[in-house]
Formats: C-alpha cells, sequence, structure tokens
C-alpha cells in the first residue's frame, strides 16, 4: 500500500503586513510565537506538541492579491513514506519545488494537479525553533539522512523559541545551504 498523510501539519500563507498579523495570532487568538525570522513568523497552539501550526511569510503585494496560499502541509508517519510520496509525485509527474530539512523535520515542497503549493513531511525527533531549509538528498539510507539532519540540527539547536537566530547562526545556516547546493 502506498503511504498517506496522517493529519494537516500546518498552513502557510503569504501576508501583507507581517506585524499586523503577528500581534492578530499572538495577542487576539493566543498562540505562541514559535519561529520568527526576517522571512516570516510561526505560531502554534502548543508547542510542546507541535512547533507551528500557522506560518505567516511575507510576500503577499496587497490585500488585493488572490495569491495568498503560501503552502499547505501535511505530516507522514516515516522518511519511507516521505520517499513514496517522492517517488510518486514523480510517477504523476506532479513538480517537485524542493525537499529540505528543518532540522526538525524533512519537507517535501511540490504542486499539486492544480499547481497549489504542497508540502508533505516527516518528523525528525528534533526540536528546532529556527526557519531553516538545507537541501537534502531522501535517497541516502537512513544513516546519512540523519547525519545531514543532525548538522543542520547542531548549527539550528541554540535559537530560541520566537527569537530570531543570532547573526553567526544565520551566517552557519547559509553556509550549511551552500555546502548543500554545491554538493548537487
Amino acid at each position: 500500500m502506498s503511504a498517506k498523510v496522517n493529519g494537516l501539519g500546518h498552513i502557510g500563507f503569504y501576508v501583507h503586513d507581517l506585524e499586523l498579523m503577528k500581534d492578530f495570532y499572538a495577542n487576539f487568538m493566543g498562540m505562541t510565537l514559535t519561529k520568527a525570522g526576517p522571512l516570516g513568523a510561526f505560531f502554534s497552539a502548543d508547542p510542546e506538541g507541535v512547533d507551528h501550526e500557522i506560518a505567516l511569510i511575507n510576500g503577499r503585494t496587497s490585500l488585493e492579491d488572490p495569491h495568498w496560499i503560501q503552502q499547505i502541509s501535511m505530516r507522514v508517519d516515516s522518511l519511507d513514506d516521505l520517499r513514496d510520496f517522492k517517488r510518486r509525485i514523480n510517477e504523476h509527474g506532479y513538480k517537485i519545488d524542493r525537499i529540505v530539512t528543518h532540522a526538525s523535520a524533512i519537507g517535501c515542497y511540490f504542486r499539486d494537479p492544480e499547481n497549489n503549493p504542497t508540502e508533505v513531511f516527516w518528523l525528525t525527533g528534533h526540536t528546532s525553533w529556527a526557519q531553516i531549509a538545507i537541501p537534502i538528498d531522501i535517497d541516502q539510507s537512513d544513516e546519512e539522512v540523519m547525519a545531514d539532519v543532525d548538522r543542520s540540527f547542531e548549527v539550528s539547536q541554540h535559537v530560541e523559541m520566537g527569537k530570531a537566530p543570532s547573526e553567526e547562526t544565520r551566517d552557519a545556516i547559509r553556509g550549511l545551504n551552500e555546502a548543500a547546493m554545491a554538493s548537487r
């Protein structure tokens, strides 16, 4: 049987005024800011259970802009399930945008049949509050995949919940990204 998703992970959407939307989700909705950076902010109603359910991403040019969905994201149970999705995405001719490690998860970002941005992801077991997305080859052995994940976690593990990473950490993340891109 083919892999299936086990639940909705989070919804990401583009926002016009990030500070206004951060205030809304924190103070009106009562959610916890878990990840913050120059590109956006992530919120969770239960940060001990899930690191984010809402992803706010800068990029909506105006309130009239109809392109506000950044991604619809769903969890899978295992790395092998993620590999199965990758295989089937390719078999169906859907476009893969990227496959990355976030240290806390590995996400496969692709387009559904109507070109909507979609992600399937597997939780790695690490807790990371950094906005990190390092390209990863999930066709490697489990050990090699986890070694890549662990390298990302080593760089990002000191970022505190709801805080932007230090410039030093941002530089280290950029270095990981550049190394991953060069190895492709």
